[in-house]
């Protein structure tokens, strides 16, 4: 892209393509050739734009490099500059070029390890002796050139001089695989990878060397580096190998590797957090199945491993290997603590585990025996005959005590390995059975063979309950070397693995083919085809082959006849005419696109292949969300309560969250109505969930309302359940601090309870022996009870107890002012008398 993002450029074998960028609004026609550039006698491999977006430097394997102008400058020539001996690797511009700065203004790289410097000199026109003269081809005389106007494309009227010449000088004159450019004000640094698998960083444009440092065994194909300039990125494509160094520190940043060679198997964890894999290399490699790393790498096995299963518990992976081992890896430790063999030399194609992780069983290429297996003791416990072929698959059934197996010889097999006095059930196929699956129930077993069918068997009677056609289904492209057409090809229209759902109503089928089968087994119709790939640089994509590739010799894309003799790592040995390999330890052989196992995940949300491509992972949940406030520049606290005013509540704590404001988010909780907090929570992006819980973690231990913050963290654990099953580990912190805070009110409000408990059952027995104790008395003197009395009762009991008070004062003060009265009548009396 240039640096305006206006333009692109693409290299199209000896042509320089300049596309125009579709812009952000819809348009007619997005992709605009704008000119395309030629010159070159071969392939360009390296591009670079100038800061202003004008000018391109392109580097060939020519040995040439050439300066073009981006849009037509009248008078203008592209420049070729000379002097390489080898491939141009790389082609670089300095940054802020401008006319009369001093030092170089470009370099270029070349695949012998050197390193070229130049610089623009402005050409001016006033000495008629140094103009530059083209020739009118129509009229045959030569005519003056119009100068370039000098007040822009001061670059166009220069002249590109070398100023340097600097040399790698590796040991064993170690070639150049890749350069890149990291430009600065005052220095730039240049880093190169080297056939040899060392890379080293270079300061420019005094060439100073920075360090170098040995980082795969194999040569590195690809570099680049961040913004910033502190990390660097290496690719080595024969190991697999991706790096990210910190050449600051010293240290790594990343550092992740697959399989070299084809992947075999694949399989899931019990749990679903992790999925295991091993490869034609001999390694068992485990990765995290939500971020798609690799963290532990076993390189005990000496030759391919073939299978690879968990333990029910999922503490131990077993790994079945061509080398004549299967070997037990424990997961706590990342050991081999145990190695399961045999007396004789066998090769082990297929593995399985009993439902209590007890017994490892396998089976082997050649003598057509299964061997049983104690995995605490790793001593052979029985061996199991009776197959007329290799064994080709070999699985426990789940729900009842059977060992089944298929093998070549047309034959599966139900095996009572507990109780071997019962007769072995016999279930005959027309071809050889190469796969072999059962349902999660027991109650159904599926079997393939190389017709292309899918077989679905009844395990306890051994009838056949119904097939599937899949021959069409299987069916990919057409390879190189077929004689027939892609629709009429026979080659591998079979399945090779087959696997059921975790509620077992469809099966995923895969084979030598581009495509992945899902079927529904009870309506036996294909619900969808899945298109591993379209790489096409694998055989078998395509599904119509262009005739002008096919010679006398054979397809054009097999005969290799742009190989160099220097690069002996790539170029095939054509000693002996006619023959495809005369060097069996070369891999002269295109790769086929191919599907070799499919695995569902426990969970039924994601199933997993392991394909030419890599480990391939589909899954129903989205990872990669898209949250609308992120394009909202005006996320603030103030409209943040907008939208709370307006019972906003979903946008109002997004806002709140993104925000990471503690009171505005305990505000906008607690102002949810409890009706609307299941439709709430509901709505609340993945990202933000932990923050969430944190809080209601400690909101729960500290706010008094109990009942509201419980039926908020019920809501999210029901609507969020397949999301923290997925993401355990790393919500694993936060689940422990929510789990200690609900423990913590659950005791303290049980204590309370527990007390209210004892207390009503001490007065319900007072009250039985005493029938006239004044209960509400004793309630109120009782801690943590309730008035039995309304507000409005104890006033009217007030008011009625102050009239009656008042009236029975009057009464006794009327009767004392009788007795008075008459007392006084009486003392007159007596003194009269």
């Amino acid at each position: 892209f240039s640096p305006d993002s206006k333009y692109f450029a693409v290299t199209a074998g000896p042509h320089i393509q300049i596309w125009k960028a579709p812009a952000l609004v819809t348009q007619f026609r997005p992709f605009h050739l704008v000119r395309t550039h030629t010159g070159h006698y071969d392939d360009v491999t390296c591009i670079d734009w100038s800061q202003d977006g004008k000018y391109l430097l392109t580097g060939s394997k020519d040995l040439t490099c050439r300066f073009y102008t981006v849009n037509p400058v009248k008078g203008f020539v592209p420049i070729t500059l000379t002097g390489h001996r080898n491939d141009i690797i790389g082609v670089f511009f300095r940054k802020d070029i401008k006319e009369g700065t001093e030092g170089p203004h470009a370099y270029t790289v070349s695949k012998d390890g050197a390193v070229f410097t130049w610089r623009f000199e402005v050409h001016t026109y006033k000495d008629e002796k140094k103009q530059r003269y083209g020739l009118d081809r129509s009229i045959g005389k030569r005519k003056k050139r119009e100068p370039i106007s000098a007040s822009e494309h001061w670059m166009a009227r220069s002249n590109i001089l070398l100023c340097e010449k600097h040399f790698f000088l590796q040991d064993h004159h170690a070639k150049v695989m890749c350069a890149q450019l990291h430009r600065k004000k005052n220095a730039d640094l240049l880093v190169v990878g080297f056939e040899t698998g060392v890379f080293g960083l270079y300061e420019m444009p005094d060439f100073n060397l920075i360090h170098t440092l040995t980082i795969s065994q194999k040569r590195i194909n690809t570099v680049a580096i961040n913004s910033s300039g502190d990390w660097l990125a290496f690719g080595a494509a024969k190991l697999g190998q991706l790096l990210v160094w910190e050449w600051q520190s010293e240290t790594y940043i990343l550092k992740q590797q697959g399989h070299f060679f084809d992947m075999n198997t694949v399989c899931y964890s019990p749990d679903g957090q992790l999925i295991a894999t091993g490869g034609d290399d001999g390694k068992v490699k485990l990765w995290n199945a939500s971020t798609g790393f690799c963290f532990v790498t076993f390189k005990d096995h000496t030759g391919p491993v073939n299978q690879v299963v968990f333990s029910p518990k999922g503490n131990v992976v077993i790994s079945s290997s061509l080398d004549g081992t299967v070997r037990a890896f424990d997961l706590v430790r990342y050991r081999n603590f145990r190695t399961f063999i045999t007396k004789d030399p066998v090769q082990f194609t297929c593995l399985a585990v009993d439902n209590s992780g007890e017994m490892v069983v396998a089976g082997v290429l050649e003598p057509y025996e299964i061997y049983i297996w104690s995995l605490r003791t790793a001593r052979i416990l029985d061996v199991l005959t009776g197959h007329t072929g290799p064994i080709s698959a070999v699985a426990f059934n789940p729900a009842h005590p059977y060992l089944v197996s298929s093998s070549w010889d047309g034959s599966m097999r139900v095996w009572d390995i507990y109780n071997r006095k019962s007769a072995v059930e016999t279930l005959t196929h027309s071809t050889d059975v190469v796969a072999l699956a059962i349902r999660p129930d027991g109650d159904q077993v599926c079997t393939t063979d190389l017709t292309g069918q899918l077989y679905f068997w009844d395990p306890q009677d051994g009838t056949l309950k119904g097939t599937i056609e899949g021959r069409k289904d299987i069916r990919g492209g057409r390879r190189q070397d077929d004689v027939r057409s892609a629709k009429n090809s026979t080659h591998s229209l079979h399945f090779t693995s087959i696997c059921y759902s975790s509620d077992g109503t469809c099966i995923l089928a895969g084979g030598n083919s581009k495509y992945v089968c899902i079927y529904q087994i009870k309506q036996r119709v294909l619900l969808k085809r899945f298109e591993i790939t379209n790489n096409l640089s694998l055989d078998g994509i395509l599904t119509f082959l262009n005739s002008r590739y096919d010679t006398e010799a054979g397809p054009l894309a097999l005969i290799d006849d742009e190989a160099s003799g220097s690069d002996k790592e790539d170029a095939k040995d054509l000693s002996l005419p006619g023959a495809r390999r005369s060097d069996f330890s070369k891999r002269n052989t295109p790769l086929i696109a191919r599907t070799k196992c499919v695995k569902f995940s426990p969970d039924g949300r994601q199933w997993a292949a392991a394909s030419t491509e890599g480990l391939l992972i589909y899954s129903l949940d989205q990872t990669l969300l898209f949250d609308p406030t992120d394009l909202d520049i005006e996320v603030t606290p103030k409209n943040t309560l907008v939208l709370l005013e307006k019972k906003s509540y979903g946008k109002a704590l997004v806002m709140a969250l993104r925000l990471n404001e503690s009171k505005l988010i305990k505000r906008i909780v607690e102002a949810v109505p409890l009706k609307d907090v299941f439709m709430v929570s509901s709505s609340i992006p993945m990202q933000f969930l932990e923050r969430l819980l944190t809080l209601m973690s400690g909101s729960v231990k500290s706010s008094a309302h109990v009942q509201f913050y419980l039926t908020w963290i019920q809501s999210l654990i029901t609507h969020h359940s397949l999301t923290l099953r997925k993401n355990s580990m790393r919500m694993l912190s936060t689940m422990r601090s929510l789990h200690g805070s609900l423990s913590e009110q659950y005791s303290s409000i049980s204590r309370i309870c527990q007390g209210n408990y004892y207390e009503l059952g001490f007065i319900a027995k007072q009250k039985a022996k005493n029938p006239r104790i004044d209960t509400q008395l004793l309630a109120a003197k009782s801690e943590g009870s309730e008035n039995a009395m309304t507000e409005k009762e104890e006033k009217s009991s007030e008011k009625k107890d102050g009239l009656a008070t008042a009236n029975r004062k009057r009464v006794s003060n009327e009767e004392n002012g009788n007795r008075t009265k008459k007392k006084k009548k009486k003392k007159k009396k007596e003194m009269r008398s």
